[in-house]
């Protein structure tokens, strides 16, 4: 049985909720994670499949299969990969940014942005920053932070509704929108990935029904909003405008996106040359 990795975020419960319920057959052994822990254990070769920071893909692209029409996408804003910020991102040079350690993909977006269109180099530095972590966020010096998944999503939607993080970080910059004004292409986030050492047969069985899976859940979005509310604190209404505004497919303007990124972080020297590679038919 396959070992295949989930995000535990809520971005993910389009994907997997067909799975979850028994609507859909899955053959393999479901391990969460979230991104950077995935990434570690894909690199390791201890998951067979799994969603992946798309960088994750590209920093060992010989390593790893795209499974095809499979992706965790925006074309525009995102709302769950944000820069909190005390100030406008052009005045940060030389301040501190807190960087979340769970997301590859986040990190290097936000460093190809500070680079080219805020054109300043903060200080970056590694913090913690998910849902737990929340009530911390005043005990580490910061001017900025980026926080990703369902801890931004509630910061967020709080600030939005006058809450005290809106005091706190008046300036709130949506990356995925970010992306978009700068190059007017989608972002791809997160794509789904397979070892090439992994049985074929069985990687498109597990395709198959993650496919299968998502389909189903793209028709259920109010009863996963429901879900999702329960489990980040944010309205049903919030986290059914969240889904409603990410595209869960690998469309030929997704991969135009994601060549693009893949093509700047080349030339930034941040990823080896490569490229995309699919899990092929049976």
């Amino acid at each position: 049985m396959l070992q295949v990795g989930r995000i535990p975020y809520i971005n993910c419960y389009p994907v997997y909720g067909g799975i979850d319920r028994g609507i859909v057959s899955f053959d393999g052994n479901l391990v969460d994670g979230i991104p950077t822990v995935l990434n570690r254990l894909m690199a390791n070769g201890q998951l067979d499949v799994s969603v992946v920071s798309a960088v994750e893909y590209a920093r060992d692209a010989s390593r790893y299969l795209l499974l095809p029409e499979l992706g965790i996408t925006s074309d525009g804003p995102v709302r769950s990969v944000m820069l909190f910020s005390r100030e406008h991102p052009s005045s940060l040079d030389g301040k501190r940014v807190l960087v979340s350690r769970s997301s590859m993909t986040s990190v290097a977006l936000l460093e190809l942005l500070f680079e080219h269109v805020w054109r300043c180099t903060p200080e970056f530095v590694a913090g913690d920053a998910e849902l737990a972590d929340l009530s911390r966020f005043d005990e580490e010096r910061h001017e900025a932070r980026l926080v990703i998944g369902d801890a931004a999503l509630r910061i967020a939607d709080e600030a939005n509704r006058g809450g005290h993080w809106a005091a706190r970080y008046p300036h709130r910059i949506d990356l995925g929108e970010a992306w978009k004004s700068w190059t007017g292409l989608p972002f791809v986030f997160a794509v789904w990935v397979a070892q090439r050492t992994a049985p074929v047969r069985e990687a498109l069985g597990v395709h198959a029904s993650l496919i299968a899976s998502r389909d189903w859940g793209l028709q259920h979005l109010d009863q996963l909003s429901a879900q999702a509310a329960l489990a980040s604190g944010v309205p049903r209404e919030a986290c059914l405008e969240y889904f409603a505004g990410l595209d869960y497919r690998l469309s030929y303007p997704h991969l135009a996106g994601l060549t693009e990124f893949f093509r700047r972080l080349v030339i930034a020297g941040r990823v080896p040359d490569g490229t995309l590679a699919f899990l092929p038919a049976a």
